[in-house]
């Protein structure tokens, strides 16, 4: 059988054989993945190479008879024009990065997160984007203060109107504690605090989202002492001192459907 450069032949443990490409560029060994045939992998290979020396080759090069999945596309360009290596579909902008899902399916981020998505897959279901973290799927917009019932500009906004853009500057959270949402009523301005039991129970309506949300931490721990055992999530208010948060909790006032719930 003809030698190809950079093929090797890998064996299944049923005892068949497969064969794998991989390169290697400015001292930096890239596996290019696995292929049926040789002639397949050494195809890869040769589309590999042409990807890190060639710098006309672009995204926009990339097509489905291209021997090379669009991810490696991706890591590849990244290489050559950035000189970083990431696992992950990676592309570093001038002040931010790129994510490609897919050649149309582009997630933007501070460079901060880099690191973080470096080592981090992000997997995509309907509108939600997920990561494997711990044996658990992660949901990517709990990075950003998004609530996973939180709903598109209500509780939060892409300033610029992409909900692709992930960027800090253009994520502004309306509602940042558990349990509360912002209601306009001819009064001005109200904050509603609500908690699911079984089915949702208001627990009151208040002029601030501060006390919306102590109102809410009051109601768990009311249901907690009736012997509720729900894994309620209160809200931490860290620029509020013990006694401030001891005054308000105390003044607040609960709604009998709270009350009257316990009581049944």
């Amino acid at each position: 059988m003809q030698n190809y450069p950079g093929v090797f032949t890998a064996v299944k443990k049923d005892g068949t054989s497969y064969y794998r490409a991989s390169i290697t560029h400015k001292k930096k060994h890239i596996s290019l993945g696995s292929y049926p045939t040789a002639l397949l992998a050494y195809a890869a290979y040769l589309e590999g190479n042409s990807i890190l020396t060639d710098p006309s080759l672009s995204f926009s090069d990339f097509s489905s008879h291209r021997a090379l999945p669009f991810p490696k596309w991706v890591c590849l360009l990244n290489f050559r024009d950035n000189g970083l290596y990431f696992a992950t579909p990676i592309y570093i902008r001038k002040s931010y990065l790129e994510y490609f899902l897919a050649p149309d399916q582009i997630l933007k981020f501070d460079i901060d997160d880099l690191f973080y998505y470096s080592s981090h897959k992000i997997m995509r279901r309907g509108r939600h984007f997920f990561v494997a973290d711990y044996g658990m799927q992660v949901n990517i917009m709990s990075r950003y203060g998004i609530k996973n019932y939180a709903v598109k500009n209500r509780d939060y906004r892409f300033v610029n109107g992409d909900d692709m853009d992930f960027r800090y500057e253009n994520i502004e959270i309306f509602n940042p504690y558990h349990g509360v949402s912002k209601r306009e009523t001819k009064k001005g301005v109200r904050y509603v605090a609500k908690i699911h039991i079984k089915g949702n129970y208001t627990i009151g309506s208040y002029e601030t989202d501060i006390e919306a949300a102590i109102a809410y931490n009051k109601a768990i721990d009311l249901l907690k002492k009736a012997g509720i055992n729900k894994k309620f999530v209160p809200n931490y208010l860290e620029n509020l001192s013990p006694s401030v948060y001891a005054d308000i909790y105390s003044k607040l006032h609960i709604s009998p459907k709270i009350t009257n719930y316990l009581r049944v």
